[in-house]
């Protein structure tokens, strides 16, 4: 029943409608729906960096809130690569080497994935991946993992499959098919992507440098080159934001295997937030 829904829910109205709804101005139904929220999903307002609930002018702003950092203390060791999201860990290991690429255990390949985009499917084809899922009550913004400078960044159209477990075992290929942005960095450790897959109901996707990258949709590929522009290199140190959801969905982090070292103890569907410990970084000396 879940599948055949995702299938034929009018999605792409469907999360205009609600986006429509969670930008609402009207301060009673802001406050209110910020209140059932809270009470719904036990969110944690002791976190928050704005603390008077009152104070947000819609549902969105609310849902897309900044929490005060010092609740997530970064490794400052140089080595550490953090977790870029509070969320749930459901994947992460290493690219299969096969014709098709597949990631363990899961029907979607690199290819796929990165949109067939060749340079970057030959970077990443001995990869090592983790995958965060971020649900209603987790904190929505994305941050770097480790210390980065922004090479590219592309949007990827696609559907809006909802990614909750019930459907993510059920639809194959299910973030190749979704809209996406991804985000290209050079690191110490080698290159490094970011992917913030959208979901049903995931109606916006922010960047921290460009701001909303969708919507509109336009159902085309669009690419930013910023490895042109060395007078104002994007560079964004361990921790900090690089971009958010407005209502929310997953997070794709990826780098090669040959300079990453798995953390302890990882186990998949373990909760995890910011500044956890993902894996150990061994520095790229090219």
């Amino acid at each position: 029943m879940y599948i055949i829904l995702q299938k034929f829910l009018p999605k792409f109205l469907i999360t205009k409608c609600i986006g429509w709804i969670a930008e609402c101005k009207c301060k009673i139904l802001v406050y209110l729906s910020i209140l059932i929220f809270i009470k719904i999903y036990k969110i944690n307002i002791k976190e928050l960096k704005i603390l008077n609930l009152k104070s947000y002018s819609s549902f969105n702003e609310f849902f897309s809130r900044k929490i005060n950092m010092i609740f997530r203390p970064i490794n400052l060791d140089p080595t550490v690569i953090i977790c870029p999201a509070d969320g749930i860990l459901t994947q992460f290991g290493y690219f299969e080497d096969t014709q098709t690429l597949q990631i363990k255990n899961h029907g979607y390949t690199v290819q796929s994935l990165l949109a067939e985009n060749e340079k970057m499917v030959e970077l990443f084809k001995h990869g090592i991946f983790f995958t965060t899922y971020l649900s209603p009550k987790n904190y929505h913004r994305v941050h770097m993992p480790c210390d980065g400078v922004l090479i590219k960044m592309l949007y990827i159209p696609g559907q809006l499959f909802s990614v909750h477990k019930k459907i993510f075992d059920k639809i194959p290929n299910i973030f190749s098919k979704n809209e996406r942005v991804i985000c290209l960095f050079n690191t110490k450790f080698g290159p490094m992507i970011q992917i913030l897959v959208g979901s049903i109901i995931c109606g916006t996707i922010f960047t921290t440098w460009y701001g909303k990258v969708t919507p509109p949709r336009e159902g085309i590929i669009k690419l930013w080159n910023y490895s042109n522009n060395l007078n104002q290199k994007i560079f964004l140190k361990k921790g900090d934001e690089m971009g958010f959801f407005a209502l929310g969905s997953t997070v794709i982090t990826i780098f090669i295997k040959e300079n990453i070292l798995l953390g302890e103890n990882l186990h998949a569907y373990d909760a995890v937030r910011i500044g956890n410990i993902l894996a150990y970084g061994i520095q790229n000396k090219k």
